[in-house]
């Protein structure tokens, strides 16, 4: 087995329990190694830090999987997922649909695993990963017991890991879409959507919205399935008004409407949010009593930072507008380089253009199987508020 040693000068990122090594921060690697492999790692001293996988064509060259000296196997997974599960059960309640592995959080960077009722979806971002497949899924099988696990590895990640992208069924089979059922409701998993399907991590933000949908017009921007609309109809919305640039989705959303006895209570409108919101703003202002905004992320790179800022701010300025006085926004952020701070700053400025004043009503985070670690920044991505939008001369 091929050893990496570090230089003396490693980040204490490193030391205080990041995953991640750079090309940069390694003196010498030692031994024959492919691409994908699992080594061991050094600190510059020669004292043992832990085992992980490397791979030349990332530019995070080694990710640490374990900081004691085990044997990276089947029961290495299995011991994983039971100590992940351990807690997980405990805190996530009420719910057919979880994140069973939440990526470096979980200590298995490059690996997502979701659970929608008795199924898996699975995705696997990394090569080191994806030679240690059979291994994973084995464990998944024993210590979950699926009917079976769908991969859906399908995001630019692998790319630059040098893997092609794969959906599939990997273990038995399923449907094309998977029902589950969450906060009381029936939902679908779509094999073929984006990410693994469903958006887990908004499981108990929209349960917020409960005491501000009652007899309400809602506008849900960015809505995919319907994941919010819902939510807002069984808390007793009038009517709910649903966009996304996704055919499917919109088709997905009426399914699951019409499961959970929502007839005639909506509209579904397939266009792009952005020229939507903007010709909704033309027609006239202070139409709804609600409008929801969930968009994906706008930046997957601090390249894409300030494009993103304005991404937010316009589609946050014209929600303001179409806004009734002391009206409701649900907006939400989910570009892991774009932090709290900066969010609330672009919502601001947006505020002081349309000279609203916004008031937090409710703040969310990311749920139990979505936790973030503190010691892995990335793991923080999700931004939610619930305001009240007023204009500042009604103060």
């Amino acid at each position: 087995m091929a050893k990496v040693i570090l230089k003396a000068n490693i980040k204490n990122r490193i030391k205080n329990g990041h995953p991640w090594i750079y090309e940069n921060e390694i003196e010498r690697v030692e031994g024959n190694y492919e691409d994908g492999d699992i080594v061991d790692i050094f600190y510059h001293s020669l004292d043992f830090l832990g085992k992980g996988y490397i791979n030349s064509k990332s530019k995070i060259r080694v990710r640490l999987l374990t900081r004691k000296n085990l044997k990276i196997d089947k029961e290495f997974f299995t011991n994983k997922l039971k100590k992940i599960l351990s807690i997980k059960r405990k805190l996530v309640k009420d719910t057919e649909g979880f994140r069973v592995v939440f990526s470096e959080s979980d200590g298995l960077p490059g690996l997502i695993v979701d659970k929608f009722g008795n199924y898996l979806i699975v995705q696997i971002g990394s090569l080191g990963m994806e030679k240690l497949k059979k291994y994973i899924i084995d464990a998944l099988v024993e210590v979950l017991s699926p009917k079976g696990i769908y991969e859906k590895s399908d995001y630019a990640a692998r790319e630059r890991e040098g893997l092609k992208v794969f959906r599939g069924w990997i273990y038995k089979n399923g449907p094309e879409l998977i029902e589950f059922k969450m906060n009381g409701l029936t939902f679908y998993a779509d094999t073929l959507g984006q990410k693994t399907g469903f958006f887990l991590d908004q499981r108990e933000n929209v349960q917020l919205i409960k005491d501000f949908a009652e007899n309400k017009e809602i506008l849900d921007v960015f809505s995919y399935t319907g994941n919010f609309s819902v939510h807002a109809l069984k808390y007793g919305a009038k009517h709910t008004i649903l966009v996304d640039y996704s055919k499917r989705a919109l088709e997905i959303a009426d399914i699951t409407l019409k499961k959970n006895g929502f007839k005639r209570k909506y509209e579904l409108i397939n266009a792009n949010a952005f020229d939507f919101l903007r010709k909704l703003q033309k027609e006239g202002e202070n139409l709804f009593d609600v409008v929801i905004l969930d968009p994906p992320a706008f930046a997957k790179s601090y390249d894409d930072i300030k494009k993103a800022y304005r991404g937010y701010k316009e589609i946050n300025l014209r929600a303001m507008k179409l806004l009734k006085e002391a009206g409701i926004l649900i907006t939400a952020s989910c570009s892991r380089v774009v932090t709290e701070q900066d969010f609330l700053v672009v919502l601001y400025d947006a505020a002081s253009d349309t000279k609203k004043n916004l008031q937090i009503l409710q703040r969310g985070a990311q749920p139990p199987d979505h936790a973030p670690t503190l010691n892995i920044f990335e793991t923080f991505y999700l931004k939610f508020f619930i305001f009240k939008v007023d204009y500042i001369k009604n103060y």
